[in-house]
């Protein structure tokens, strides 16, 4: 199984310019463009003198690259600053602390605090917390580690429940105004008023007809503690006729006999969210009030609320939400997975909730990325699981350094080797992270993957009297010998090849007394790109294969120094060391994957993840 992971490098052969290991086929590629580059540089040199002899034919002067895409300088929310140009850009976040944010959510932070920031204003993050009964602190914690892993820094924190004494003060301002009355019906009788199953005519019900100071003194009576849940609720009285449903005279209050984490048990009412949102942001003096489409039916009600009552009025726009296909983002179908075992937690590598993606060691700086590919527009994004991996890839394909690991180790004894350090660079591509020292040892450890009891002439790894060579050492070794124990090989005997013949693949090892570590390999954790539509319901959809654990696998000496120089790369909400958290000390994996640190660590216990392989799976669900 491990040759499955070690991707695709049966043949891989030593890059000479860049020391990189590549096959057969990209170095072809590679030589192919640079022998194109130098013809193409000979050919300018050869113009260059020619028009230094005839002006005339100088070539025109080079124009400047265009630069990035900037989703918030163009586009529907170039659009949407435009509908409003202030001068003070103030934007707001304002989840539900009733669970873990995901990576739509991501989308919605890059949106509000990236619009607010790139237009030189301020974000908000507002917790919209006044559904007391499904509440906890562990959630508002969770959600203000994520935006300040993403990088972004909110010009306050604020809650809705600061303002549930303005917000009393609105309620009753609106029933003065003969905007709200309060209600005693039931859903069956409510149902019935907005038309019923037969979509039949609306109308609304007799406790609407009531006195200005009745339904104050009802309101009153709800605030006191004088009626039960569900009892008595405050609607307002808005347009029963209009076609949109969100002007049907919604709730703005409702009984709850539930302790605030704030309040306390001052509160026996508490404001919805039709009610409260438009209002904060109102108070709170939001210009630009960005939000989900499926919030766009609510702008009409959101508008309602703040003229009646004559407040200031934010502009409300929606955009669409990011979804991704092959895995479940719901609180209530995550909750099973983690209620019935299936994954270790909220969050378990294998899930997207925007804990679950850090702990796999998906860099922030991927995520924004990925947020600002795929731009902002009115229309739902669904996007593959692939697509999200292609960008981590390349992301940390820029960014990270790297090590050789060894996933099912294989002993190889090289009789007349001679121990030696080798000087091996981070990453052959940029200079700027540095090299390390290996100790080359007599024994060495490769893949199991990586050697055949009998030679294939298509193989061009390690077989009897076949000789490959090891990544960076002085001299190819040539497999003499093996120990089998059982049918499984133990150990392989191997000489120094020092005929100067350059083998035809590299592979990569480790030196003897390398740290033992385990591999945790996460796979999609569906089977299907549409778990939801599976026979059954989305558990029967769960892969069995979704996660594959190697215990015994070996890293180089150079992880110690990459695990003090961490985070990697320092970027976003991870910009200096000692901020990132074991997620942090990630690495490319040569020929197996990127990998990071997972959190059940220890000093005696190193466990890394699979970020995402080194190319793309064409069998991956």
């Amino acid at each position: 199984m491990a040759d499955a992971i070690v991707s695709g490098t049966a043949k891989l052969q030593l890059d000479e310019e860049t020391g990189e290991m590549v096959s057969k086929g990209e170095l072809k590629k590679r030589l192919a463009k640079r022998a194109k580059k130098a013809s193409t540089a000979k050919a300018k040199e050869n113009s260059n003198e020619n028009t230094a002899s005839n002006p005339a034919k100088a070539p025109k002067p080079k124009t400047e690259e265009a630069e990035p895409v900037n989703m918030f300088a163009q586009g529907w929310l170039e659009g949407v600053y435009k509908e409003r140009p202030v001068e003070h850009v103030v934007t707001r976040f304002p989840p539900e602390p009733n669970g873990y944010l995901h990576i739509g959510h991501a989308k919605a932070i890059a949106v509000n605090f990236g619009f607010a920031k790139h237009h030189g204003g301020e974000c908000y993050l507002r917790f919209d917390d006044t559904n007391p009964e499904a509440e906890e602190e562990k959630y508002f914690t969770a959600t203000k580690d994520m935006v300040k892993w993403l990088g972004f820094t909110p010009k306050a924190i604020t809650y809705s429940s600061d303002n549930f004494d303005k917000l009393y003060a609105k309620a009753e301002e609106l029933i003065s105004c003969g905007g709200a009355y309060v209600c005693h019906c039931d859903d069956a009788a409510i149902k019935a008023q907005r038309g019923g199953e037969e979509h039949g005519p609306r109308f609304r019900c007799e406790h609407a007809e009531r006195s200005v100071d009745h339904n104050l003194t009802a309101f009153r009576a709800m605030r006191d503690g004088k009626y039960k849940p569900r009892e008595a609720f405050l609607r307002m009285k808005q347009d029963i006729t209009d076609g949109n449903p969100q002007m049907w005279d919604l709730a703005a209050y409702r009984v709850l006999n539930s302790e605030h984490h704030r309040t306390g048990d001052k509160w026996k009412i508490y404001p919805t969210y039709d009610f409260t949102h438009c209002l904060c942001d109102s108070f709170e003096g939001i210009t630009h009030s960005l939000c989900t489409t499926e919030f766009i039916l609510s702008r009409v009600s959101y508008e309602w609320l703040n003229k009646t009552l004559k407040v200031y009025e934010p502009m409300q726009r929606e955009f669409g939400r990011l979804s991704i296909s092959g895995t479940v983002l719901s609180k209530r179908k995550i909750m099973k997975l983690v209620d019935e075992g299936h994954v270790r937690g909220w969050d378990d590598p294998r899930l997207y909730t925007l804990i679950g993606i850090k702990r796999r060691g998906v860099p922030p700086g991927a995520i924004l990325e990925f947020v600002s590919e795929l731009g902002v527009t009115t229309s739902p994004t669904v996007i593959q699981l692939a697509r999200l991996d292609q960008t981590v890839r390349r992301y940390l394909e820029r960014m990270v350094p790297r090590l050789m690991l060894v996933l099912d180790p294989i002993r190889v004894v090289i009789e007349d080797a001679e121990e030696a350090e080798v000087d091996v660079p981070f990453n052959t591509n940029n200079a700027a992270m540095g090299s390390h020292k290996i100790k080359f040892t007599k024994t060495v450890y490769i893949e199991r993957s990586d050697f055949r009891e009998v030679d294939d002439p298509n193989f061009f790894r390690l077989a009897p009297g076949k000789t490959v060579g090891l990544y960076k050492t002085q001299y190819p070794i040539t497999a003499v010998s093996f120990k089998k124990n059982s049918d499984k090989v133990t150990e392989i005997t191997a000489i120094s090849d020092k005929s100067g013949k350059k083998p035809k693949a590299f592979i990569h090892w480790a030196a003897e007394g390398s740290r033992n570590v385990e591999i945790r390999i996460h796979n999609s954790l569906f089977l299907s790109d549409k778990p939801d539509d599976a026979e059954g319901g989305f558990l029967k959809d769960i892969n069995p294969e979704s996660e594959e654990i190697w215990p015994n696998a070996l890293v180089e000496s150079g992880f110690d120094e990459i695990r003090r120089r961490a985070p990697w790369p320092k970027a976003a909400g991870e910009p200096e060391l000692g901020v990132g958290g074991p997620e942090s000390v990630r690495f490319q994996a040569m020929r197996v994957a990127y990998m990071a640190m997972d959190s059940d660590s220890t000093e005696d216990k190193i466990v890394l993840n699979r970020i995402v392989s080194l190319k793309e799976d064409s069998g991956k669900k």
